[in-house]
């Protein structure tokens, strides 16, 4: 198989990471400096995602995805505003990391494993990927563990959220994005690769069998 770049690296891993950790880190900074005031926290994360989207457009990323992770710290701070609970800031992480494991059980189930459609839109492969069998299986073993990543992430985050634990929702929004995203992507790579046969050219060349006829048109 050939050796290409890590999903890391295909996947921007690292800014992803960052555009979700350090808008939480500035919410439960600005709550402690200004007397666990919601209103103080919420504007230091906004500012922290304004510093972030500038940093990210700066290096090239496309104006849509920073557009969507700089209003989804406002809706964050708009529920916490809204019912004058610190902890509702996570609420939105909470149920978005919910309804991810629950997508990408659901594409394993159904055989579109959602790591092979990322990569495959990344890659400009559409759907060819999926006409190689050996990738499709890798796909689906690799998938299961960003299943695995989300449910950690609710094991953790629910019973502090739960407990009303601001603190400690931050603390672990921090260690359990950049350090769980780099851990899931180094897995699921690695699982990847060994499911792959010898002798095949990796991710970028999927040997793809023939389409059906009613796909040729």
């Amino acid at each position: 198989m050939a050796q290409p770049e890590s999903l890391s690296e295909l996947l921007n891993g690292r800014r992803a990471a960052l555009d979700a950790s350090l808008p939480a880190l500035g919410f439960v900074l600005g709550w402690l400096v200004f007397g666990r005031s919601i209103g103080a926290g919420a504007v230091a994360a906004v500012v922290f995602a304004l510093a972030v989207s500038g940093w990210r457009l700066r290096n090239g990323d496309k104006p849509r995805a920073v557009l969507i992770g700089l209003l989804g710290v406002c809706v964050a701070a708009l529920i916490a505003l809204h019912t004058g609970r610190a902890e509702d800031f996570f609420l939105l992480q909470l149920l978005s990391n919910a309804a991810s494991a629950l997508a990408w059980a659901v594409s394993i189930v159904i055989r579109w494993p959602l790591l092979g459609v990322v990569v495959g839109i990344v890659l400009g492969q559409k759907a060819r990927w999926r006409r190689d069998p050996a990738l499709l299986r890798a796909y689906l073993r690799g998938s299961w563990v960003w299943v695995l990543q989300y449910v950690i992430r609710l094991v953790v985050f629910l019973p502090l959220y739960l407990g009303g634990f601001v603190v400690a929702l931050g603390v672990a929004r921090v260690v359990l994005t950049w350090p769980l995203v780099a851990a899931c992507m180094a897995v699921s790579w690695w699982v990847i690769r060994r499911s792959l046969p010898a002798g095949h050219p990796g991710l970028r060349h999927p040997v793809t069998e023939p389409a059906p006829a009613e796909e040729r048109g």
